[in-house]
């Protein structure tokens, strides 16, 4: 049996592991993904290469460890790529310190938390699923719907290398034809989810950010039951984009730097012009001061 590949992946201090364990923490999906006090794993698939890789953090070398199945050989350096964005390894802190320096209410929580990044989604497709079930309901709810995803219309995945991920997200095609009246969402949040899935795979949506984050924002609100929020999310979280801004979310709007009145959405929107092209970092340092965290 081959042995699995090892890539190293640096990044600019600082960067803390404890932000992104806290992010697959919360949404994790057991039999896809696995996560530990120090390792990150999950399974993929790349066109026709299926594997998993894991991470795991080396602080004293200002790197990530990369792992990769031994399958994984012939897209390494592509995979190599998505964990980066997906990790959000090659954003310089001092670029954001720097522009959001004079911003009376982001600056101060940047200079508090330089080592905040953008955690993303390895796949948009998976994420967008994700997004369309958190709607309206909390990330627990979410996960427990899209966890019973999994077990109905995950393909199996079973690699001797690691024996706890032994399934795959679904397809676009499984989703979009599946009967899932009892998967616990509203019927017409079910018939948004599964429009979305359709299109995917009849390649009526392109599901890409080559065009632009507002492009893709665009595609996704043609849809029936993807407004704004949801689609900004899906840049955000899904492509790791760095302006993505749901400015109707709540977290945003009720963060304490806007005082016990919390900030309108339209009043929000337009500060939000003088954080371009930065916004989604604005989000993680907002959504962080209405945690309280």
């Amino acid at each position: 049996m081959s042995e699995p590949i090892v890539i190293p992946l640096p990044y600019r201090p600082p960067w803390e592991w404890a932000q992104f364990h806290e992010h697959f923490a919360l949404r994790l999906l057991p039999g896809v993904e696995a996560l530990d006090e120090a390792r990150y794993s999950r399974n993929f698939r790349l066109g026709e290469v299926r594997g998993w890789f894991s991470v795991r953090p080396l602080p004293e070398r200002d790197a990530l460890e990369l792992t990769l199945s031994a399958s994984a050989a012939s897209v390494r350096e592509l995979l190599a790529a998505h964990v980066r964005k997906m990790f959000d390894l090659d954003t310089d802190p001092q670029t954001l310190l720097r522009h959001f320096a004079q911003d009376d209410a982001i600056g101060p929580l940047i200079a508090a938390r330089p080592s905040l990044r953008l955690p993303a989604a390895f796949d948009p497709f998976e994420q967008a699923v994700r997004a369309i079930i958190n709607q309206q309901v909390s990330i627990k709810a979410a996960v427990t719907i899209t966890r019973r995803l999994v077990e109905r219309l995950g393909e199996p995945q079973l690699d001797p290398g690691m024996p706890m991920l032994d399934r795959l997200f679904p397809t676009p095609d499984a989703i979009a034809g599946a009967t899932l009246d009892s998967i616990g969402m509203p019927a017409k949040r079910l018939a948004a989810l599964q429009r979305f899935a359709a299109s995917v795979a009849q390649g009526a949506l392109e599901l890409h950010v080559e065009d632009g984050a507002d492009a893709l924002v665009a595609r996704l609100c043609e849809l029936p039951g993807i407004g704004p929020w949801t689609a900004q999310y899906i840049a955000l979280r899904g492509f790791g984009e760095a302006d993505a801004f749901p400015a109707a979310d709540l977290g945003l709007l009720k963060a304490p730097t806007w005082g016990p009145g919390g900030i309108g959405a339209k009043a929000l929107a337009r500060r939000a012009e003088a954080w371009r092209p930065w916004r989604a970092y604005a989000a993680i340092h907002l959504w962080r001061n209405y945690a309280g965290r």
